[in-house]
């Protein structure tokens, strides 16, 4: 059996990262500070497995996590906890200083003082760090360039981490993915937004020209690929994580549309697409090479084409969450 941290477990991405270890021989802490964008833990159950707790703390108090990791003698911290909506860290931006970048710092300082056996600490990122770009891929090897307040803090937490192997010799992993969806995402991401949209027969919001690239990948892939990287990453390593699907937002909407109108027995669902004046500092295209983690023996299960029916089919079942 083996002691998990895991920090915003009750996130999108940490949620499902739960559901997916929490029915093996594990026991897992979950700190989670119990923020709008949480999951309800009503639609998750977790604390119904006698191996689990969960700490409604935040991580940027730095005693109360140093007193979570001096009570449990962990084998692994895999560390989601963040703000994350690039629209809110425009006009929030020491709040997303305060838990990406001290938070981070608060577990890596507790972490290197109490473990003593040196154990991993996988930090999970995004690709926005590396900015926006025109042509080719991003790769493990590409340099920062951060456009929003969003990713400023999380290419700084990143340089965090980093330099806590390189100084101190914590063992870590840093992990940087493309855009996620699936099960239990907030309403205000642009996935959610687009079936809530389309199940309150509301106006679709989309960004200037709707031309925007992204990556997008499964959540459930994400989440094997982290397991995948605990037992075959290298320490001391980061690993681009992404799916090789791109699609422009306008796309992404008009295929929801779609397929949301094949599966309600509706019609026409693309004419309540709006566009809205286009985001601060909106970043063009995100494309990873993720070539080393499929060198190492990993690869996406799941195509955007049958992940997105089964998505829009599971707000359908659960339209509650959106409310």
């Amino acid at each position: 059996m083996s002691n998990i941290l895991v920090t915003g477990g009750l996130g999108f991405i940490g949620s499902n990262f739960i559901s997916k270890i929490i029915h093996k021989e594990n026991f897992v802490v979950n700190i989670d500070s119990e923020t709008y964008a949480s999951v309800d833990k009503s639609f998750l159950n977790f604390e119904s497995n006698h191996n689990y707790r969960h700490y409604n703390l935040d991580i940027a108090d730095y005693q109360k996590v140093n007193n979570i990791i001096k009570k449990y003698s962990f084998d692994i911290i895999f560390h989601f906890a963040a703000e994350s909506h690039v629209d809110n860290s425009i006009e929030s931006s020491f709040e997303f200083c305060n838990t990406n970048v001290i938070g981070t710092l608060n577990l890596l300082e507790s972490y290197r003082k109490l473990n003593k056996k040196h154990k991993l600490f996988i930090h999970i990122s995004t690709d926005e760090v590396f900015g926006s770009i025109k042509d080719g891929f991003f790769d493990e090897n590409s340099n920062y360039k951060p456009n929003s307040p969003y990713s400023a803090s999380k290419a700084s937490s990143d340089h965090f981490v980093r330099s806590y192997f390189k100084t101190h010799n914590l063992p870590v992993i840093i992990t940087n993915c493309s855009n996620n969806f699936g099960p239990y995402q907030n309403k205000e991401k642009f996935i959610p937004t687009i079936i809530n949209s389309l199940i309150n027969k509301k106006n679709i919001p989309v960004y200037g020209d709707g031309k925007n690239i992204r990556e997008w990948i499964h959540v459930e892939d994400h989440v094997d690929g982290l397991i995948h990287l605990s037992k075959n990453g290298k320490v001391g390593e980061s690993y681009c994580i992404g799916s090789g699907e791109e699609y422009s937002n306008i796309d992404i909407v008009k295929k929801i549309c779609e397929f949301y109108d094949v599966l309600n027995g509706t019609k026409d669902s693309d004419k309540l697409i709006s566009f809205v004046k286009d985001r601060k500092g909106h970043d063009y295209r995100y494309a990873l090479n993720s070539s080393k983690i499929i060198k190492s023996g990993w690869n996406c299960k799941m195509n955007f084409k049958d992940s997105i029916k089964n998505t829009i089919t599971w707000y359908l079942k659960n339209k509650s969450f959106l409310s």
